[in-house]
This record gives structure tokens, sequence and C-alpha cells, in this order.
């Protein structure tokens, strides 16, 4: 990697359009930059759309510590079941059964807070390293176990009770399946349920409303103008290092701090930017990533 493409650090607030995957958007932006080390934070399936967080340089370095809470407006259509649980599935289910919208409020309520989850089988999920979706496509069978996750928020946007297509914005932790969501309501209320929408709008610090469509970056320069600061997106506590810390730090030597024991991770910043992180244990901080390029 030249010492060029080094210099590029730091995370941007891609707007992926449908039809694309996510690592489509990573393979386009590393054409544009001409830099590998590229990574997304998180998968959006093909059809939906929204905030996807993209990492460039040693940015990727700092993935583990985004926040992951996310935010969706969902589009259900109760009446039918899917393979998928989404519109790229085939109908496998069909009901007469007409839902109301008390109906569909009184059901949102019961998945507010910690639920139990069934990951889809048609997803990226492995189990004994295999890809669910591979199972399914093979037409072989697999012990799917239900996951913890939390769903802070559930507000129904729109319902329209004659196509029994609803509008649901829905905040929550990550792992969520906004697909199995989708199927869970319309087996609770015994009408069926499937996604035929899902934008994201909040990926932990990455609001829709500033997020960059990737059409609009051609140039490397496009990318550049568009690039986010990780200190202004990201809420670590910041310790400022001294020149002489600056050195010790580079070589990946503790350094001494005070009154910081009430803190586990800070930033260590040189420069108005971030030169490494470290981990505080008792009166020292112990390096653990260094970006030397800053």
């Amino acid at each position: 990697m030249s010492s060029e493409s080094n210099q590029m650090f730091g995370f941007l607030n891609i707007y992926k359009p449908a039809g694309m995957t996510s690592h489509d958007v990573v393979s386009r932006l590393r054409r544009v930059t001409k830099i590998k080390q590229i990574g997304h934070t998180g998968t959006l399936d093909p059809f939906a759309t929204g905030v996807l967080p993209v990492c460039i340089g040693k940015a990727t370095r700092l993935i583990e510590y985004l926040k992951e809470d996310k935010e969706y407006i969902a589009t259900v259509q109760f009446g039918k079941n899917t393979t998928t649980y989404d519109i790229e599935g085939d109908v496998v289910e069909a009901f007469d059964k007409k839902i109301t919208k008390d109906e569909l409020l009184d059901c949102l309520k019961l998945f507010e807070g910690e639920i139990s989850q069934m990951p889809p089988i048609y997803s990226a999920i492995k189990v004994n390293g295999k890809k669910l979706y591979d199972y399914a496509r093979a037409g072989e069978s697999v012990e799917i176990k239900p996951r913890k996750v939390n769903i802070s928020k559930l507000e129904l946007i729109d319902f329209d009770e004659k196509t029994q297509s609803a509008k649901v914005l829905v905040a929550c932790s990550k792992g969520t399946y906004i697909r199995s969501l989708a199927y869970d309501l319309g087996k609770k209320m015994s009408c069926g349920g499937f996604l035929t929408a899902l934008e994201r709008t909040k990926s932990g610090g990455f609001n829709i409303s500033n997020s960059v469509k990737l059409e609009d970056l051609v140039e490397k320069s496009d990318v550049c103008k568009n690039l986010i600061n990780p200190l202004d997106i990201m809420d670590l506590p910041c310790y400022e290092l001294s020149e002489s810390d600056k050195q010790k730090v580079s070589n990946g030597m503790s350094i001494r701090c005070d009154n910081l024991h009430h803190l586990d991770i800070v930033f260590l910043i040189y420069g108005g930017k971030i030169h490494a992180v470290g981990k505080i244990e008792q009166n020292k901080i112990l390096v653990k990533k260094v970006f030397e390029v800053l």
C-alpha cells in the first residue's frame, strides 16, 4: 500500500442503494480510492437501503469501538409468508385473515424490550462453519438457535388496512433481524408477514440525514471531501499526548497517567487526531493499537 493511501484515515457515511450487497459498496470504493484496506461495519441485505458506515485505511481497526445500535424504517406486508421473510423469497403460505390497526398496535407492544429471536434460515450466520443460507439452498435441515436481541423502540408510522401494509420504525441492538421481526409479527397475529422494503436510518453515530450517495463518490477527492474524522463521531474519552509520551506510545511503551483509573479504553490524541488506542490499568496507559501514519 502506498504512503499516499496510508494517509487516508476515517469513516464514510454511505447511503447504500437497493440492489447492491454491502461488499459491492466496499469493492466500488476500493476501485475509486485504490485502497484495499476498506471495510463496512454492518451488512445490509441487497434489497435494503440506507446507512452503511464504511471505514477507510487504518480506521478499520476502530470498528470494535463504534456504537452498535441501529434504527430502521421497515415496510411489512401482512397476509403471506415467504421463504426468506422478505420480498425476494418465494411465497410459501397465504392467509385470508385481515388485521386492524388496533390489533397491530397491541402486537407491536409485545416485541419491545429484550426478546428471543430466531434468525431466518436465509442468513449469513454460521452453524458448524457453514452459513445458514448454504444449508437452505442445499435443502438441508439444520438446528437454528434463538438469540437475545433488544428492541428499544417499535412505533407504527402508517398502516393501510385495505392493502394490509404497515410502515414501522424499529430501534434495536446489533444482530436484530428485521426480517424475522416481520415474520414473527405475522405469526403472532396469525396472518403472515414479510418485509417489502427496509431502510436503515441510523447505525451508531451515523445518521441518514448526513449520509452520502455512493454515486456521488466518483473520484478519490470526493471520498476525501466526505471523510469523517473518527473523533467527530466516536465518544470514547481522549487523552492528549505530550511529545515525549507520543514517542513512547509510537514504540508501544506504556505511559504514566493519574486520575484516569475510572476509565477503561481511551483514545490517545496528538495534533487533533487519534494517534493510538490505550487501555487504563491502575496508573498506566497500556498501548493497544498505534496509528503511526497520523
